[in-house]
């Protein structure tokens, strides 16, 4: 027989966070009375889930309980065991504590703010939306390789698809070192190869027309970037004070960050000294009678603020159009820098310091070739080589104890014994 009705109990629970969940054969769900033992659904909003976490029990107490302890627990999310966190919580606190620099890179520095905002973008657009409520500890080699796979095929750059997993691997990484998940995940992934072309590198005839298109304030810019190897934000926090036209030197100490402002280099080898060739000397005493400022405040630009990098470009490639050449980049300044340097004879090692490498290895991976014809000199080299006045090639006779017909060691060969079939 079916249940008397339970007039005295509501549709609906009046303790706040707390639902009652009906049985499917309730008639609660067309009358105003309840004949089912409804059961208690805590629910508990999660900013950062843009959701209601929601579980249900068998009484009000339990939900209530649970709802008290959801909501402690997404205010606190330390208080959440070890590798339990989705991975949006996991990936918000880590960016939290990068931007504070408690999560530090592999060297031991502080992630720069430009690659903080690089991972945070990589997590909004392409992590969180398919990996936001995995939590941290069931994330699988393949749950990664689906989401690259699903990027390759909307057609984004290799280089875009690496990217979006450099953030997932710090994240992973410092779980696994804080002991919140066995393995690290990202190892051995199906990644994309960038097979566009090198950045450009121009040879010193080039670099001669390019600069000499220039009015002289954008040709200082590029002078600079060409001869010292200065990275964008180098160039553009380049204060006179690190400038010694006396020694021939520069000083670098700082980058610029278009949001930080003020920035350390790259790295803790980006803090260098690099040669200053004689031929910016003059144009850097122009550029300091010109600003007036008696040598205060910053190299480029107008000494007050750096120089704004997009529109400097904009304009140089106007310029370089309208008078027929191609352009130059400021990274592709490096390359041609480092070319320069090798076609010139400076050593790996010193090209590696004034370039602001942490290793010598990667000064030889990155800019280990010299620029295009130099191909044609190194083989006319091994060509010179071969064709040196040589002694001819003359092998040693073998010498072995005595023989018929000659004495111990007097360099004829023994005759070779019959082998028989028996």
């Amino acid at each position: 027989m079916p249940k008397a009705p339970n007039h005295h109990r509501p549709l609906s629970c009046p303790e706040p966070g707390v639902n009652l969940v009906h049985q499917k054969t309730c008639v609660g769900k067309t009358t105003a009375i309840c004949d089912c033992d409804p059961s208690f659904q805590g629910q508990a909003w999660s900013k950062l889930h843009q959701r209601n976490l929601r579980r249900t029990f068998g009484a009000l107490e339990e939900a209530k309980l649970w709802r008290e302890e959801t909501i402690e627990a997404l205010a606190d999310p330390t208080a959440l065991a070890p590798g339990q966190a989705f991975f949006d919580l996991a990936a918000s606190n880590w960016l939290a504590a990068a931007k504070a620099g408690t999560v530090r890179t592999r060297s031991g520095t502080p992630f720069k703010p430009a690659a903080l905002r690089s991972y945070e973008d990589s997590i909004r657009r392409f992590l969180a939306p398919r990996l936001g409520r995995t939590r941290l500890a069931d994330i699988t080699r393949t749950d990664i390789q689906d989401v690259i796979d699903w990027m390759v095929a909307e057609g984004y750059a290799p280089s875009t698809v690496r990217n979006a997993v450099l953030p997932l691997r710090s994240i992973l990484r410092r779980a696994v070192d804080r002991e919140e998940i066995e393995t690290n995940p990202t190892e051995r992934l199906d990644l994309p190869i960038d097979r566009r072309k090198k950045d450009r590198v121009a040879p010193p005839e080039e670099v001669d027309a390019l600069l000499e298109a220039l009015p002289e304030h954008l040709r200082l810019i590029w002078a600079l970037a060409l001869y010292t190897g200065l990275r964008r934000g180098e160039l553009q926090a380049l204060g006179w004070k690190s400038v010694d036209l006396e020694q021939g030197t520069i000083e670098v100490e700082r980058s610029w960050d278009r949001v930080a402002g003020f920035i350390d280099p790259k790295s803790r080898a980006g803090f260098r000294r690099v040669p200053l060739p004689g031929t910016l000397r003059p144009m850097l005493v122009r550029q300091r009678l010109r600003q007036g400022a008696g040598g205060s405040g910053l190299v480029l630009g107008d000494g007050q603020a750096p120089f704004d990098p997009s529109n400097a470009i904009r304009r140089a490639k106007r310029i370089w159009a309208k008078e027929g050449l191609g352009h130059l980049g400021y990274h592709e300044c490096r390359h041609t820098y480092a070319s320069l340097m090798i076609a010139a004879g400076v050593n790996a090692k010193t090209l590696s310091i004034y370039m602001g490498h942490s290793s010598i290895v990667m000064t030889m991976d990155r800019y280990g070739h010299l620029f295009p014809g130099n191909e044609k000199d190194s083989a006319e080299k091994l060509d010179a080589f071969l064709a040196r006045d040589r002694e001819p090639f003359r092998p040693k006779e073998a010498s072995v104890g005595k023989s018929a017909g000659g004495a111990p060691g007097s360099g004829q060969l023994l005759p070779v014994p019959a082998v028989s079939d028996t």
